[in-house]
């Protein structure tokens, strides 16, 4: 009887591992909602010269991060699918986006939401990722349509495998378009014209299109939970000794867990919440082409733009939200990532050791890049210096070897593992 229970665990840990592998377009775990939202995840004609979608910018070969090593070497921020035009930040993960709760305040700390500034609040369509999805598709410096309609227009004309109707009902797509609407969807400033009963039913497309979108980025696709460390608590894995201190390390003395938890039965490896880690600025940042002196004020600025008064924006000036570690590390081999909200860390290894030794180094005379600050063995001041965290960081006594314990632990959040 042992042996039988044995016998169907590892037959079930067996088939766990075979769907966390399937290629990214196998489609037989996905429901049809899921699938459809895949086909718009991939879709390159929803941007205005019909060249990115939202994978450009969310691969998951990257672990749903920038996949381009050269943009993540140097300013790590993407071109739009307009040319020339970048946004200020490097594109968070898409993948456990969905399991961020909804923008709130608990008494303590600001919580939720999605984007690095907290922005995407879900407050619009119950889900942060959601919310989230409906933004680059408008962004004039990310995929560039200056009309939702627009949108609309090219997912109900798509030849999806999943049609959108099939999922949403034919009504979502009974909507009188325009003669001209090809030539206004490709141009910039140009709003779709529509009656007010075919604008407001193309609204709510526009809206169920995004909870599409949120489906896919909250499947087993996705959100895959299939990394050494979650087979190495089911037992169907073992950490290495380096990877065991590492994760002790992260537990304890490296203080990792205070905002990326480790508790649960899947662990999201962040609390949702936002700090400034005292970052530098990026120097090679495309938005310092246009505007020189720019300082990215996170979820303050954002706090100030809804109107939030003085004393509750300051207090968050500066602060970006913590980010999932899971897939951290993933990348085809040989390709560069970028960590922090501005991607100023090239290296797992560059990013740990400042959390070590931020506040015992000497300060940088200058806008130095990481390769730079780590030759010169300093770091550049903080991009924002109100509201620095100092209890959490900057001098954390680890050694060179436990750095590196760390990292290691770091690589096996990855998912796709195959035990």
């Amino acid at each position: 009887m042992h042996k039988k229970v044995l016998g169907i665990l590892l037959f079930c840990g067996l088939i766990i591992a075979v769907i966390a592998a399937m290629p990214a377009n196998a489609t037989s775990v996905l429901s049809p909602m899921e699938e459809l939202g895949k086909e718009i995840f991939f879709d390159t004609d929803l941007s205005i010269n019909q060249n990115q979608s939202c994978a450009t910018c969310h691969a998951p070969e990257a672990g749903w991060v920038g996949p381009h090593s050269d943009t993540n070497a140097h300013g790590a921020v993407y071109e739009g699918s307009i040319a020339g035009r970048f946004g200020d930040r490097k594109p968070p993960s898409s993948a456990y986006a969905t399991t961020s709760p909804i923008f709130h305040f608990d008494g303590e700390l600001f919580i939720g939401g999605n984007f690095w500034d907290g922005r995407a609040t879900g407050e619009k369509l119950g889900n942060p990722a959601a919310d989230q999805a409906q933004g680059p598709f408008l962004n004039p410096v990310e995929q560039g349509l200056a009309d939702s309609a627009c949108v609309v227009y090219r997912v109900c004309t798509a030849s999806y495998p999943v049609s959108f109707t099939s999922v949403w009902g034919a009504s979502a797509c009974a909507i009188t378009w325009p003669a001209n609407v090809e030539t206004e969807c490709a141009q910039e400033g140009h709003s779709v014209m529509l009656s007010g009963p075919d604008r407001a039913k193309s609204n709510m497309t526009y809206d169920q299109i995004a909870l599409s979108i949120a489906a896919y980025e909250g499947s087993i696709e996705v959100n895959a939970f299939s990394s050494k460390w979650d087979y190495s608590r089911m037992n169907m894995a073992r950490l290495d000794k380096v990877e065991r201190l590492g994760f002790a390390l992260f537990q304890g003395k490296g203080k990792c867990k205070l905002c990326h938890v480790t508790n649960g039965p899947q662990p999201l490896l962040t609390d949702y919440s936002f700090d400034n880690l005292g970052i530098p600025k990026n120097p090679e940042n495309p938005i310092y082409n246009v505007f020189p002196n720019y300082i990215d004020t996170g979820l303050g600025g954002f706090l100030m733009n809804m109107g939030y008064p003085e004393e509750v924006y300051m207090a968050e000036w500066g602060k970006q939200k913590v980010p999932t570690l899971r897939n951290v590390a993933l990348a085809p081999e040989g390709v560069v990532k970028a960590y922090g909200h501005n991607g100023y860390f090239k290296t797992l290894e560059g990013i740990v050791h400042f959390y070590n030794t931020r506040d015992i180094l000497p300060t940088c005379p200058g806008d130095y890049t990481e390769a730079e600050a780590l030759a010169d063995n300093c770091w550049p001041l903080a991009e924002v210096m109100l509201n620095v965290n100092t209890a959490e960081l900057g001098d954390l006594g680890l050694s060179y070897g436990e750095e590196l314990a760390i990292v290691a632990f770091l690589k096996t959040l990855d998912d796709g593992y195959m035990p």
